[in-house]
């Protein structure tokens, strides 16, 4: 048989997971819900016309992404999946087979869910990875649906991205944002950015030569945090700039800042401000950490088929 559309492999990754109350590795539920679904070993060597995923897989994946944006799933941590406390009571409830409507329900009723909360305070993301409401498939045009497809596939990486940026150590994330700011064009060459941070850094993790002879320059300050940055952390960077005699900084975070954090920024007109979501964008956008896949999408030629211009 071919492998079943994404909205099958639901019920049997959720099946396995209840059975797991630790948790599982996702490579296993793919197998495990492979199994169930009756897909035969030839039909699991499929891939996806790119070639990057083996097509069972990326539907499994993706009927997990479904679990966790209605709330029944989450993954603790890179390739590990669990249930959470309401998908365990979803289980109990519904201990035979998913209705029809059920499933439904799971594949496309919770679709504009954000899979990790906006950090508390202001947001500083474009709205290109705000959430948006999805045309309805019946009278959305294929182009339509494709700049969906886009848009999810999007939000999803960008959430995966977080994930994994809040998981990482912090010498590994600042990093990680002089890599960035390099793809980004600061910097001639790698080499121009020069990482600081550690103990006794003064508040400098990074500091960036936009000139060979280093006559300009930006000083960066990361941190991989959970809480939100307020006003206090940002004046600290605002003073470790002027111990250095600097006029350009970036403090870039993997959460938030408050209101008054982004107002003093605003007020010195010296800080720029990234937040986790901006941050996640930026790396999409600039491929660090990223892989990104041309497809080709056929469209006619109409001037070929002008006889007239001939």
């Amino acid at each position: 048989m071919a492998v079943p559309t994404y909205d099958k492999f639901i019920e049997p990754v959720l099946r396995f997971l209840a059975a797991k109350p630790s948790g599982a590795l996702a490579r296993d539920a793919h197998e495990a819900a492979a199994l169930a679904l009756g897909v035969s070993e030839p039909d699991r060597q499929e891939r996806l016309p790119s070639g990057v995923q083996l097509v069972y897989k990326n539907r499994a994946g993706w009927a997990h992404d479904r679990l966790k944006r209605a709330g029944l799933s989450s993954s603790p941590r890179r390739g590990f999946w669990q249930l959470t406390d309401e998908g365990r009571a979803f289980v109990a409830k519904h201990p035979n087979t998913l209705l029809p409507k059920e499933v439904e329900q799971l594949a496309i009723g919770f679709m504009d869910v954000r899979l990790r909360p906006s950090p508390t305070g202001e947001s500083l993301a474009s709205p290109s990875l705000l959430q948006v409401p999805f045309a309805e498939s019946a009278v959305a045009s294929p182009d339509d649906r494709l700049g969906e497809a886009l848009s999810e596939l999007r939000r999803s990486v960008a959430a995966e991205l977080l994930d994994s940026l809040s998981s990482v150590s912090s010498s590994f994330f600042e990093t990680i944002v002089l890599d960035l700011l390099h793809r980004m064009g600061y910097g001639a060459s790698r080499a121009d950015i020069q990482r600081v941070g550690g103990s006794g850094d003064g508040g400098i993790d990074g500091v960036i030569s936009l000139d060979k002879l280093g006559l300009e320059k930006v000083y960066v300050q990361a941190k991989r945090w959970q809480s939100t940055v307020g006003r206090p952390e940002i004046q600290g960077f605002y003073g470790a700039l002027a111990g250095q005699r600097a006029n350009k900084g970036v403090f870039i975070t993997t959460s938030g800042y408050t209101s008054q954090a982004i107002a003093f920024a605003n007020s010195v007109e010296r800080i720029v401000l990234v937040d986790g979501p901006r941050m996640a964008e930026l790396m999409i956008d600039h491929e660090v950490g990223v892989s990104a896949r041309t497809i080709k999408v056929p469209k006619l030629d109409s001037d070929y088929f002008d006889e007239e211009s001939v």
